[in-house]
């Protein structure tokens, strides 16, 4: 197997031929016009592969010796420094130094597009331009009627234009700049539709997979047929990048990263590299995507407020390219996903329990939708109460027995760090707990008497356990 390394330029190439062990077999230049000389020269040294810097030359040289070479590898000029840095830098010397790489397995490549692929960028680069030199002429006419005061926003519409501009007093020379111009704005607005007529009818040929692709893109807010377009011809082959990091990085909407050491910088530029029509068309459709979605509205007011207004819509731009990138390697049309929000979680629940004759009251207070529910059973009837209830983590137990009953202590609750005792002893003598501030514990109350009905209190937050006991004549209390 050769190795042939070219140094392509417009009017000649310079090859260097080697071999596997690098050793250079031949050496020659000629010129772009002998492309006979130029075949006959690469058919000798079959089988062979050979490397091109990625010019803007390449296309005829790369479609000239593909049927001859086993590979056709394109270069990345902007990774290959060694040659760009080099003290001394000959077309000898690059073409020698492509082809130690190729031995080496070390060329940068890059990605080559399919025949269509290119016929699609050029029409819809050519379409851009054409809509940039519309723009351009506008403006220059709209700046010498501005001199004279005599600018109107209707201006390129049908009720206005060159009838218009009799009534102006221009100079002479004004009135013919600004008649060439006319000219030449309805030119370009001509050539314009044309191309358009030309990308429908290359649009409607396409393969299934491109044209689902393209189906896909126009589901998403903000992207039209125009920009649909110019991200199905710059991007080519979805497949081809790792995931939307790369991506993103090929658009040049990435910022650029400086780091060594423990330092690392922050707030820099994107990198800018790759396609500047893709970016344009991707900060275009995210203008229009913050005006029309309230979700990404919010996401662009989010980031205008902490980087500003001009890094937040290059943010939203790298944010919709990622989406469109999922959109395309999954075949999914663009979705928008609601999410739910989810109620906090229940940790402990406050329970009060009341039994007297034919009655039980069961109360349960559940603290994160801080509303507290009692179910009261009697013999014929049902009550359902809703209260507001503070939040506790820890339980109080106060229990009461009274004559012909007997309360059951339940065990006390866990993480009590200290007791308090009150015992009073008085005929005829009611006690009554006394509230403690600051509550974060649970409150579990059983109650026995015959005529009484128990109503739960909110209790302020404790930190600490109290447990009453309280005895009066013909009754016992047990804590």
């Amino acid at each position: 197997m050769n190795f042939i390394g070219v140094d392509l330029h417009k009017k000649s190439i310079t090859v260097c031929v080697m071999d596997e062990k690098r050793k250079v077999l031949a050496r020659k230049t000629l010129a772009c016009t002998q492309t006979d000389e130029i075949r006959e020269f690469f058919r000798q040294f079959r089988p062979f592969k050979v490397v091109v810097e990625a010019t803007a030359s390449y296309p005829w040289f790369v479609e000239l010796v593909e049927p001859l070479a086993e590979k056709v590898v394109l270069a990345n000029p902007k990774k290959l420094r060694v040659i760009a840095e080099s003290t001394k830098k000959t077309d000898r010397l690059d073409a020698q130094i492509l082809a130690e790489f190729l031995v080496l397995d070390m060329i940068p490549e890059s990605y080559q597009p399919t025949p269509r692929q290119r016929q699609h960028r050029a029409l819809v680069r050519h379409r851009q331009y054409l809509q940039g030199r519309i723009t351009s002429v506008r403006s220059k006419i709209r700046h010498i009627l501005s001199n004279y005061n005599a600018d109107r926003k209707d201006l390129f519409s049908a009720n206005c234009g060159p009838a218009y501009f009799q009534e102006v007093p221009l100079s002479d020379v004004d009135r013919f700049v600004i008649k060439q111009l006319w000219a030449e704005w309805l030119d370009h607005v001509a050539q314009r539709l044309a191309v358009s007529k030309k990308i429908k009818a290359f649009v409607a040929k396409a393969p299934q997979r491109e044209a689902e692709a393209r189906a896909i893109l126009k589901t998403a807010p903000g992207v039209g047929p125009v920009t649909a377009e110019v991200v199905l011809s710059e991007l080519g082959e979805i497949s081809r990048f790792r995931n939307a990091k790369t991506v993103c990085a090929y658009a040049g909407l990435v910022p650029v990263v400086r780091q060594s050491g423990e330092k690392k910088s922050k707030d820099l530029k994107i990198t800018k590299q790759g396609s500047g029509l893709l970016r344009w068309a991707l900060v275009e459709a995210a203008w229009r995507l913050v005006r029309e979605s309230p979700k990404w509205a919010a996401l662009f007011a989010r980031l205008r407020q902490r980087s500003g207004k001009k890094r937040a819509i290059v943010a939203v731009a790298r944010k919709l390219l990622c989406v469109l990138y999922a959109m395309l390697r999954t075949s999914t049309p663009y979705q928008i996903v609601t999410t739910q929000t989810t109620a906090p979680r229940t940790t402990r629940k406050q329970l009060v329990r009341i039994s007297k004759a034919d009655q039980t009251t069961t109360t349960v207070i559940t603290v994160p939708d801080q509303t507290t529910t009692t179910v009261t059973a009697t013999p014929d009837q049902t009550t359902t109460t809703e209260t507001p209830a503070p939040q506790t983590t820890r339980k109080k137990l106060v229990r009461t027995s009274t004559p012909e009953q007997t309360t059951t202590p339940e065990p006390p609750a866990p993480q009590t760090t200290r007791k308090k005792l009150v015992r009073t002893s008085t005929p005829e003598q009611i006690t009554t707990p006394e509230t403690a501030p600051r509550t974060t514990r649970k409150k579990s109350i059983r109650a026995a008497t015959p005529d009484q009905t128990t109503t739960p209190e909110r209790t302020p937050r404790t930190t600490r356990k109290r447990m009453l006991r309280t005895s009066i004549p013909d009754q016992t209390t047990t804590m």
